[in-house]
């Protein structure tokens, strides 16, 4: 069968003949009747009795058949009636009007046409003609069965049967064919969709829901067709049809194919929604609910589509993309939403475009593949400090006097922009975020650390010691950032950057014993005496770490910065105290003088950098007067100096140094005896020591 030739509206009523007409007049009569408007029986009883005018008794239909002594009935035409009250029924506002009083004024006369004449008129959609011919050979076939007129022949009864039925189906598949197709032409037909809408209304007269018990086959005859129910059908069919003909790319071609697929998706389902509301709707009476019918099966054919596309292996962005989809777009004025569809299109009685299950699964999905991008996009960052930064060796911006990196920003932008999209689709999906990204950014941490470790041991580099401030200055920022922007528990987080930071001052620390060791070993040698070494050779490699610790951020720089000050002091003393060749007066007064010198330019370096350990500058003076001094009891002064400005310091330090003044054992002891005094109090707390920190050498016998 064409399902695709379309009905002539000039077709839908059949020629009128002279018992026609005799008839039209006895309904117009019948329909005039104040009587008529006073009947309170059923709907379906008023439309038989009204309506089916050629259905008669089985006794008369005897007699009949008795006089005429033939099978078929000639001249006599099946004539379709509505009572007033099923046009009151069937009344459609906005153009539909017309309609009824179509139905009222020109009854569809039955002819008693071969089944290849019904076929032909229902392969031309001349449906409403179609439908009266194949009532009249039903109801004959009824009134045959009845007068028993295939009791010796039961197989032509089921032959008539089975034409009947196969004729009805015919009509069926082409109801299905003018619904699915009502939104794949530009423009709606009207009189296609009202005569549907007749030819249900008259199926549903003429097949009331009744129970029909016969002989064989007779379970075909006078059964309803459902016909209301197929047009139900045939939506949800050209809404499926409808979704799945959007356009979608292939992802190998595009990486956004799915974000362009819903875009056509919603473009294009709302045009037909809005064609429904405009040019649909008004085919159809109030009662059919068109508009409600359309968004229910579009809704289900998303829902079902929206599923499948569930089931593929969909990326980070692409589950993203369909879950902000639904959650934000579907209902939105984007979309089901849009005002041009208001009132029609109504989105409160909705079912759940996905279920529960199917919804729960995509954001563990997108939970668990997120991950993998997180990961990756803290990957990306340290890979940037690396080529963009140390390899390069550029030295880091300061801020406020504070050496900066981009990295705890470029965290946190990372983690508040996946919190934000999270949060766009549910605050439960943002707070998995959440933990996502802090259990990542655990892991990363110490990644970090390793990397810069590795590379600070490979090289010798300049901005090593900036960059070391910046970071221990930016984990900070860092902390502090997630506390005041995220609200987080950070305790996990603070063990971490404290290890963090240890390792980092102790890589700091190690760096600088090395630039400066090979200089505190100098002290004493032949050319420190002579001066040929400068005097800030010391000062200057130190500098070179100690300068960058007025970027860092307090305390933690000022703490720093008076372990490097106590560290060079401690250093330099216990190599002075170190045992040597003995020194005649001027080679003493040589070395009282450098080390004055130095100290003094090692103190104000640190002191101008901001160091406050000023309780230190004493100890090498005092030490370098000692040696340089030639009366004893000065000696006996600076060393009473000693006791009171270091408490922690031991006899075996004083003998060291008297040692270094050329003194023999007898006179160490009797001038230490002479100028020591014991401390009245010293609690040993940590910044105030100095020589208990420092080992004593063992002074040998040729001293």
């Amino acid at each position: 069968m064409n399902r695709s030739m379309e009905l002539d509206p000039r077709n839908v009523t059949s020629e009128p003949t002279n018992s026609a007409e005799k008839e039209k007049r006895e309904v117009a009569s019948e329909l005039s009747s104040p009587s008529l408007h006073s009947m309170d029986s059923g709907f379906f009883e008023r439309g038989i009795k009204t309506m089916l005018s050629i259905r008669k008794s089985k006794r008369s239909l005897n007699k009949e058949k008795e006089k005429e002594g033939t099978g078929t009935w000639k001249g006599k035409r099946l004539s379709l009636r509505f009572s007033k009250s099923y046009e009151k029924e069937t009344t459609i506002c906005n153009g539909v009007q017309e309609v009824s009083e179509k139905i009222q004024a020109e009854p569809i006369q039955g002819k008693p046409l071969s089944v290849m004449e019904i076929n032909e008129l229902i392969q031309k959609r001349q449906l409403l003609e179609a439908f009266a011919s194949i009532k009249y050979l039903e109801d004959e076939t009824i009134t045959e069965r009845d007068a028993e007129k295939y009791k010796d022949n039961p197989q032509e009864f089921v032959r008539k049967s089975k034409d009947v039925d196969l004729l009805y189906n015919s009509i069926t598949n082409v109801i299905q064919a003018i619904v699915v197709g009502t939104l794949e032409h530009p423009t709606v037909e009207d009189t296609m969709l009202t005569s549907l809408v007749t030819l249900i209304a008259y199926e549903e007269a003429a097949h009331p829901n009744t129970g029909n018990a016969g002989g064989p086959g007779s379970d075909l005859l006078g059964m309803p067709r459902k016909w209301k129910e197929v047009w139900r059908e045939a939506i949800n069919e050209s809404a499926r049809k409808r979704v799945l003909r959007v356009p979608m790319a292939l992802k190998e071609e595009d990486s956004s194919w799915l974000n362009l697929h819903l875009g056509f998706l919603q473009k294009h389902l709302s045009e037909d929604l809005l064609k429904v509301k405009l040019s649909v709707k008004k085919c159809y009476p109030e009662e059919y609910q068109v508009c409600d019918m359309y968004v229910e099966a579009f809704h289900k054919a998303i829902a079902s589509h929206l599923q499948d596309l569930s089931q593929r292996p969909l990326e980070f962005n692409e589950i993203y993309t369909l879950l902000n989809w639904v959650a934000n777009t579907y209902c939105s004025e984007l979309f089901l939403g849009n005002p041009d569809l208001k009132p029609e299109v109504k989105t409160e009685n909705l079912s759940l475009l996905l279920t529960p299950a199917v919804w729960d699964k995509l954001k563990n999905d997108y939970i668990t593949s997120a991950k993998g991008k997180i990961k990756s996009y803290f990957g990306n960052i340290l890979r940037l400090e690396v080529t963009e930064k140390w390899e390069k060796e550029v030295y880091p911006e300061v801020k406020e006097n504070l050496y900066q990196s981009s990295l705890s920003l470029d965290i946190q932008t990372i983690i508040g922009e996946h919190m934000k999209i999270s949060r766009e689709i549910s605050r439960s999906l943002e707070t998995k975020m959440l933990e996502l990204c802090l259990a990542e950014l655990r892991e990363f941490i110490p990644r970090f650390e390793e990397e810069f470790v590795a590379w600070s041991t490979a090289r010798d580099s300049p901005i090593f010691a900036p960059y070391f401030v910046a970071y221990i200055n930016n984990f900070h920022d860092l902390l502090s950032g997630l506390e005041a922007t995220f609200q987080v528990n950070t305790d996990e987080l603070q063990k971490i950057l404290a290890a963090l930071t240890r390792n980092f001052t102790s890589i700091f620390l190690n760096e600088l014993r090395k630039k400066a060791q090979p200089l505190l070993k100098k002290i004493l040698t032949k050319d420190w005496i002579l001066s040929i070494e400068r005097p800030d050779s010391l000062a200057s490699a130190v500098s070179q770490f100690s300068e960058h610790l007025q970027h860092m951020r307090e305390p933690l720089g000022q703490e720093l910065l008076r372990d490097v000050h106590k560290y060079v002091v401690r250093e330099y003393i216990m190599l002075v105290i170190k045992p040597r060749w003995k020194m005649n007066r001027e080679t003493r007064q040589r070395v009282s003088n450098r080390m004055n010198q130095e100290a003094r330019i090692i103190h104000n370096m640190l002191i101008d950098q901001g160091s406050d350990a000023d309780w230190l500058v004493p100890a090498i003076h005092h030490i370098a007067n000692i040696i340089g001094e030639k009366k004893k009891d000065k000696i006996k002064e600076y060393i009473k100096d000693l006791c009171q400005d270091y408490p922690d310091i031991r006899k075996e330090h004083f003998m060291a140094i008297l040692a270094l003044r050329g003194l023999g054992r007898t006179r160490r002891v009797a001038i230490f005896r002479q100028g020591y005094r014991v401390p009245e109090s010293h609690d040993g707390g940590e910044g105030s020591t100095l020589f208990s920190e420092i080992d004593v050498p063992v002074i040998t016998s040729c001293f």
